[in-house]
């Protein structure tokens, strides 16, 4: 009996048919009648499933697979069983993603927690807001003054949007999420519990109490944007903070005021961005990495997990570590203090045998 899901059960398709789709070689034309009824993990795969292999980390799982078929490159095929059907591809786990959005389109996108259609009758909207067609607004949403929402737009349980927000078409806002001060494009994914547009962190420090400094800025996310659940984005204080086009923010990301953050730029899960930094294009952070503010990340630079960041990143580099800085630099350090704790211990181990003797 196959496991209970949340998603719509795919339709069958032929071997030659997800060839066709991903651009890989059946190399058994006769198996190009097969079928498969979905994607699955090597080492979960039966026989109706088609998985992929692209790392000899998984040899094991490979050589033991009940897979029905195998997208691999060129230079694996002869590890394949000989009941693997096998798909040559130039990039596996590409072709294996491109048939699973095929398969599963529904869960790209989610749509209304609640089963609504349209307007929930216990949304607060109030009189001066603009929705166009075909949006939906889930159960207990509150909708402020002079917001406009594009068609297509998927507005949450429980989500509060303030006074003038606008979002574009195409979008969706998790439950539970509330938004000010904030404009957003088209085809933008915030997932539940994010909150943006509040107060960035602002004080002129004194030692009888902290002034607070007005926030006045605003948020902007261009298109194509993706936001993790439990994320929070500070509103500008004089400047706007802006996300760029295309960029994917994971879940519990702290992005302070006046942040900017170019297009396509990957920020992993509980990344701290201190305020007034600038991000550029194409740029990866790993999870937990902390920025110092009004720093420089330069367009497709990567920084390692759980690093801390004092200091401008040149473009196109790589650095890690705590404090972090070029990555060849941080691991021949690290190997230098690793020889240099071998050698303390050594000298220790010798002199502790040398006092056993005495």
């Amino acid at each position: 009996m196959a496991q209970p899901t949340f998603f719509r059960q795919p339709q069958r398709m032929t071997l030659a048919e997800v060839a066709a789709l991903v651009g890989a070689d059946l190399l058994d034309a006769s198996r190009a009648g097969q079928s498969v009824r979905d994607v699955a993990a090597l080492d979960e795969a039966g026989p109706a499933d088609l998985a992929f292999f692209d790392n000899l980390k998984y040899l094991d799982q490979l050589t033991r697979t009940h897979a029905g078929a195998c997208l691999v490159h060129d230079r694996f095929v002869a590890r394949v069983p000989s009941h693997v059907a096998v798909l040559r591809a130039a990039q596996p786990f590409r072709a294996f993603v491109a048939l699973a959005r095929h398969l599963h389109a529904d869960a790209l996108r989610p749509r209304s927690s609640c089963g609504t259609v349209g307007i929930s009758p216990s949304a607060v909207i109030d009189p001066a807001a603009r929705l166009e067609d075909d949006v939906v607004v889930d159960p207990l949403a509150v909708i402020g003054p002079n917001v406009e929402i594009g068609s297509g737009t998927v507005i949450g349980a429980h989500v509060v949007l303030g006074p003038g927000v606008k979002i574009g078409r195409d979008c969706n806002v998790g439950p539970n999420s509330s938004i000010h001060n904030t404009f957003i494009g088209n085809n933008v994914l915030i997932h539940p519990g994010c909150h943006i547009g509040q107060d960035g962190y602002g004080f002129v420090f004194g030692k009888d109490g902290h002034t607070k400094v007005p926030q006045t800025g605003r948020v902007l996310i261009q298109n194509h944007v993706e936001i993790g659940a439990g994320t929070t984005v500070d509103r500008g204080s004089l400047r706007d903070t802006v996300i760029g086009e295309g960029t994917k923010i994971d879940n519990q990301v702290q992005v302070g005021h006046n942040v900017v953050i170019g297009r396509h730029s990957l920020i992993a899960a509980q990344c701290g961005l201190a305020g007034s930094l600038t991000i550029g294009d194409n740029v990866a952070l790993g999870a937990k990495v902390g920025l110092n503010n009004h720093i420089h990340v330069g367009d497709g630079a990567q920084v390692a997990a759980m690093s801390g960041v004092k200091d401008d990143i040149p473009a196109s580099t790589r650095w890690g570590g705590h404090i972090a800085r070029p990555t060849k630099q941080w691991f021949r350090e690290v190997l230098a203090l690793e020889r240099l704790a071998g050698t303390a211990k050594d000298a220790r181990d010798r002199n502790s045998k040398a006092g056993e003797k005495d």
